[in-house]
């Protein structure tokens, strides 16, 4: 039991570690009072919104904690009710603390970001938000290692259970964090895409006044949407996804106890402990160098996390399994490998240097229509080597699990590639968070009219935030691919099925139910923006109409009555997405039973992550195209500078507003909608039998 108590050690030296980084973030320069203002504004909103979000949610887990107790007691297995029911409560409860306090440190950070600004500081703006984004990290990491730890040893030390029973037995913790974030991703990704189409759009195209300027109504709702859809949104997401991979990964560890024994079903939990380590001291290394790209600091810190990852992965398959570690251990760098590549294709189809956002941008050229079609191909494109990524990856691991001659080997060698992929995580989500402190500290700058000089250094922040952005959604979706494999063995296993025949109408019914699943979802994620947008789009008009002192700068905006409208529209519109998630796998098992849940669970992973490829990166394709724009670097067929303003910037707009439901809703709901269908068919896979 000591591999287990070491990872108990971690994951509560990981919630000191969240204690200090939040001091630190906290004892820093002060910002100026107009700072302070706008910053207590942004506070003020973003606490509102989550009170009432998680106060939604709370409801509705405890509701779906009631069907599944009482599910289980209708088919006489009391004691699999009970287990289930609690671990999907501690589960739903640690996501929702993970997501609430991470945005509770964001929303302070932002303004010591832009106090360092000010002071001509950009090194000391860059590790504020990234330590202030660390904060999320650690806390993710640290609360996931924890609760799975705690019950793991809960189990076996006091409730006296077989060590191999313990991993199904606690499954619900998954799809408790699950259920959390996928509401948590929804509502959030729908406020802040609905205030930001709606200052965009009315805003920028229509009034024709700058982004974040303190005219617009819209402005302080949408930077509460940074808050809560990219801090707590995303803080939830991959709360749960190392939540359903460490379970799944611990799952597979069973089928080889007799090789491994007790090491091979922990041994999840203590790689991720050396992740949060190599991660830890990757984030206290981050400095940027003079006036060199702040993103190339970000990126010595990721390698550095990667390399310790390597390292300590090693040491962990030494210890934990046997003479057949380096096997393992190789399987493990392909995951680590998978994440650079990831971020890697992120980073060409969404960064302005490559190909593709020029590409968009040169669309601009001749309007709207065009801007869309170039971003749409863009986003069809880049499926191609992320899926060769995937496929390759997939293989490797499996064949060097398998050349370790042991049964069930190969599934093992992905399950410790998926490991390997998560080693980084707290790193890529520290780098997350970076993204809507850096883009909050922009939008205090300007609406507390600071100077040109403080704008610069926030807007080299920003540009940075917003890839590190899409980078993290690329690292979430290729974790959910590995994962996908993963999960949906781990079903397998629990039904007590070998292989699944398309052939058979039911399966192959599921399988259809499956992928329209994915669409009927993206489809519903997308209108609840257009809705709730819709409502703001209203608001601000009608400010700007019944108040022209408004544009004149002689009347204040009514900024607590837009972001009230938005935060109301976003929690009625993020129910039926939902509900739908849950409703829709659970007729599939009832109905058609097993195997069908199980064609209805690959098929529908497969299309949920293809689909989250294309709205991810399409969606960042378009708004680096239209800042590339922005930035004045882009110069038209003519050879003429095309920046803010112009009919270019207006299409380029128009573009990115399609795209940003895309990439800030319905992708990112996408991975933990492919999580959920696996750990909801996990948690009831008894019922489906």
């Amino acid at each position: 039991m000591g591999f287990l108590y070491f990872a108990l050690v971690i994951s509560v030296l990981g919630l000191f570690m969240t204690w200090i980084l939040a001091r630190v973030v906290g004892r820093q320069a002060a910002a100026s009072a107009a700072m302070e203002k706008v910053a207590a504004a942004i506070r003020s909103g973003a606490a509102a919104f989550l009170k009432r979000q998680y106060t939604t949610i709370s409801w509705i887990a405890l509701a779906v904690a009631a069907v599944i107790l009482l599910a289980y007691l209708a088919n006489g297995k009391p004691l699999v009710a009970w287990q289930t029911s609690i671990s999907f409560l501690i589960g739903a409860a640690a996501s929702g603390l993970a997501g609430y306090m991470g945005m509770f440190v964001s929303v302070r950070a932002n303004a010591k970001v832009a106090a360092a600004a000010d002071r001509r500081d950009l090194n000391k703006a860059l590790t504020i938000a990234l330590r202030g984004g660390a904060v999320e990290g650690m806390l993710v990491s640290s609360l996931t290692l924890l609760g799975l730890a705690a019950l793991f040893l809960v189990y076996s030390q006091w409730l006296h259970f077989d060590p191999r029973a313990i991993p199904s037995a606690i499954i619900g913790f998954g799809f408790g964090a699950s259920l959390v974030a996928l509401f948590a991703q929804l509502g959030g990704g729908i406020y802040t895409k609905a205030a930001d189409v709606g200052a965009d759009l009315v805003g920028k195209v229509e009034a024709g006044i700058p982004e974040d300027d303190p005219r617009n109504p819209a402005v302080i709702a949408d930077l509460v949407g940074d808050n809560v859809g990219d801090c707590a949104g995303r803080g939830a997401d991959l709360f749960e996804s190392t939540a359903a991979e460490n379970l799944g990964a611990m799952i597979l560890g069973v089928a080889l106890f007799p090789a491994f024994g007790l090491p091979g079903i922990l041994f999840p939990l203590v790689a991720q402990a050396i992740g949060m380590i190599a991660s830890g001291t990757a984030v206290l290394t981050v400095r940027v160098k003079n006036n060199e790209d702040p993103m190339k600091a970000l990126n010595r810190g990721f390698y550095l996390a990667a390399l310790l990852g390597a390292v300590g992965l090693y040491v962990v398959t030494q210890l934990m399994l046997g003479d057949q570690a380096l096997w393992f251990f190789a399987a493990g760098l392909v995951g680590i490998a998978m994440s650079i590549v990831f971020l890697f294709l992120t980073q060409y189809y969404t960064d302005h240097a490559y190909r593709p956002v020029k590409d968009i941008a040169r669309a601009s050229e001749t309007g709207p229509a065009t801007t869309i079609i170039s971003g749409l191909s863009v986003g069809f494109e880049n499926v191609a080597p992320a899926v060769l990524a995937i496929g390759g990856a997939l293989w490797g691991a499996f064949s060097l699990g398998e050349a370790s001659g042991l049964e069930h080997g190969g599934l093992y060698g992905t399950a410790v590639a998926t490991i390997g992929m998560l080693m980084t995580a707290m790193y890529v989500l520290a780098m997350d968070t970076f993204g809507p402190i850096t883009d909050n500290a922009g939008g205090i700058v300007e609406m507390a009219n600071a100077s040109e000089e403080t704008r610069k250094i926030t807007d080299r922040l920003d540009a940075v935030g917003n890839t590190t952005k899409a980078l993290t959604k690329g690292y979430a979706v290729g974790s959910a691919a590995l994962a996908a494999f993963l999960l949906f063995t781990a079903y397998l296993e629990q039904v007590h099925i070998t292989v699944v025949d398309l052939a058979n109408i039911k399966v192959f019914i599921g399988a259809f139910v499956g992928a329209m699943l994915v669409f009927l979802f993206s489809s519903s994620a997308m209108r609840a923006v257009g809705r709730t947008a819709g409502y703001i789009i209203e608001e601000v008009r009608r400010q700007f109409r019944d108040q022209p002192g408004i544009m004149a700068g002689t009347e204040q905006p009514d900024y607590g009555r837009a972001v009230d409208i938005t935060t109301r529209g976003a929690l009625r519109n993020m129910v039926l997405p939902g509900t739908m998630a849950v409703v829709v796998p659970i007729l599939v098992g009832l109905i058609l039973r097993a195997e069908a849940a199980a064609g209805m669970l690959m098929v529908g992973t497969i299309t949920g992550v293809i689909m989250a490829l294309v709205m991810n990166n399409a969606g960042g394709a378009w708004d680096n195209a239209k800042k590339f724009i922005e930035s004045g670097e882009f110069k038209d067929s003519h050879g003429v500078v095309q920046g803010k303003k112009t009919p270019v910037h207006a299409a380029a707009v128009v573009g990115d507003t399609v795209g940003d439901p895309f990439k800030d809703t319905a992708g990112p709901s996408l991975h933990v909608l492919i999580k959920l269908l696996a750990t909801l068919t996990l948690v009831l896979a008894p019922l489906f039998t």
